[in-house]
């Protein structure tokens, strides 16, 4: 299994009236767990997309527990909780707040897309390589 975390302060211009994070918002917060975690793997989307793969959103999934708030320091954990056998990858995301509560969880669930041949392809093998140690 692998697990990153990095950290993001929920800015003004992204809370509602009551000064909660808006609800869309999440999905973005997720995506830039996601960027780190492969940023941190020592590979970017960017290096994936120069070699050809893109790897487009096929389905998210999100359950909002605990509102967080205005300046508040969130820690992302984004999971991958199994090898990809196939063109799919799930990260499982969880945000907590500086108190460790849990404020939300989802996955997402993304394809590995050539973008020259215009198919689903497996895990590449480059990035394979990176993952096998963790699980």
């Amino acid at each position: 299994m692998y697990v990153s975390e990095t950290k993001i302060r929920v800015r003004y211009g992204e809370t509602d009236q009551m000064g909660f994070l808006y609800y869309g918002y999440y999905a973005l917060y997720y995506e830039s767990g996601r960027a780190e975690a492969f940023r941190t793997l020592g590979v970017t989307y960017r290096q994936l997309e120069e070699s050809g793969i893109m790897m487009p959103v096929t389905e998210l999934n999100i359950q909002y527990l605990r509102p967080a708030l205005y300046d508040d320091l969130i820690t992302v954990k984004t999971i991958v909780k199994e090898l990809p056998t196939g063109p799919k990858i799930h990260f499982h995301s969880e945000l907590y707040n500086e108190q460790g509560q849990l404020l939300n969880k989802g996955v997402t669930t993304l394809v590995f897309y050539d973008s020259k041949e215009k198919k689903k392809v497996p895990l590449p093998d480059s990035l394979k390589q990176i993952l096998l140690p963790y699980f």
